[in-house]
């Protein structure tokens, strides 16, 4: 597992439908070294704290395996890394793999995985056609975002070094499952919220729901 981009870019005006809106998710690919932070990477920013960033998603990676699905669903688009905003554009990280609470070393950083990204309409900024919103989310390609556990600098290519197994392996497609799946009442989607829930790594939001949605279904 290895980096092919890092990518950065601080929160820009646009004009969408013809309102000006402040985003983050125009980022670019750069040759420097870039010190991670707890809440993001320096150069690096986001617009709407509200949904965006924190200490749960300070950093996002994408896995650039997903780029050849795109290229099929948008032939017309150039697809830089970077395109759908993530910070680490990556090899062999893939959310049907990794555990929430996974543990990874990249250069002197460590990060875990806390859950997958569920777009908000400013992908459909980034691409210029609304409808990359829904299609993000039913292709399930979500990406991962990750909590600093240490701060250190990162660059291109270094590797990406498994620290760390959760034990429990509840992976992030399995949180993408749960969200999209409406059968959550059958044993095996019960077992893997009660499952995901004692992940300590796991995002606040994400362990709320499910805690409701179990409480709904006792």
């Amino acid at each position: 597992m290895h980096l092919v981009s890092v990518n950065v870019g601080l929160p820009r005006d646009v004009t969408w439908k013809g309102k000006t809106v402040t985003t983050g998710i125009f980022k670019e690919s750069t040759a420097d070294r870039v010190m991670i932070r707890s809440l993001n990477l320096d150069g690096d920013g986001q617009a709407d704290l509200a949904v965006h960033g924190g200490r749960d998603k300070a950093v996002y990676a994408y896995p650039s395996e997903h780029y050849s699905y795109w290229r099929e669903q948008v032939p017309d688009m150039d697809l830089p890394w970077g395109m759908f905003g993530e910070n680490l554009t990556t090899v062999g990280l893939r959310e049907d793999e990794v555990n929430i609470g996974d543990r990874f070393r990249i250069g002197a950083a460590e990060i875990v995985a806390t859950e997958p990204r569920m777009p908000c309409y400013k992908l459909g900024i980034r691409f210029g056609r609304p409808e990359i919103v829904k299609q993000f989310q039913d292709s399930r390609l979500t990406g991962i975002y990750f909590a600093v556990v240490q701060e250190g600098e990162i660059g291109l290519e270094d590797a990406i070094e498994l620290v760390s197994r959760d034990e429990r392996h509840v992976t992030v497609a399995d949180i993408t499952h749960l969200y999209l799946d409406k059968n959550l009442d059958n044993p095996a989607n019960r077992d893997l919220m009660t499952r995901a829930i004692q992940v300590e790594a796991l995002a606040a939001g994400w362990r709320d729901y499910f805690q409701q949605q179990l409480a709904k279904l006792a």
